[in-house]
């Protein structure tokens, strides 16, 4: 039987070229630079926030009269609307992942 993957041997089956991943070590990043899962998504979630504060002083702004381009803050709260649905998205990913892994047989 053939180990294309790389689990039997230890060995991994990714392009030597590629930089910022040991085959061994289950895809820890070894370059400083290369961000890693976690501060990926906290990244991504520092990023929701702030569109969420933007839409929300723009509604603010908008009802104590402060502005008055209704489009900028329709704009701001769907950006808002867009990212928070796109993280729900990928935390339902990442529970699905988790649930597919605690059902694995060891």
């Amino acid at each position: 039987m053939s180990d294309p993957l790389g689990f039997i041997s230890g060995q991994s089956a990714r392009p030597a070229g590629l930089p910022g991943v040991r085959p061994a070590a289950g895809g820890v990043p070894t370059d400083p630079g290369v961000p890693g899962f976690k501060d990926a998504l906290l990244e991504n979630l520092k990023q929701v926030n702030q569109l969420q504060q933007d839409a929300n002083q723009a509604i603010e702004d908008v009802t104590s009269g402060k502005r008055d381009d209704v489009e900028g803050v329709i704009l701001a709260t769907q950006k808002a609307d867009s990212a928070f649905r796109m993280l729900q998205a990928v935390r339902n990913r990442v529970m699905e992942a988790y649930d597919e892994i605690k059902q694995v047989r060891v």
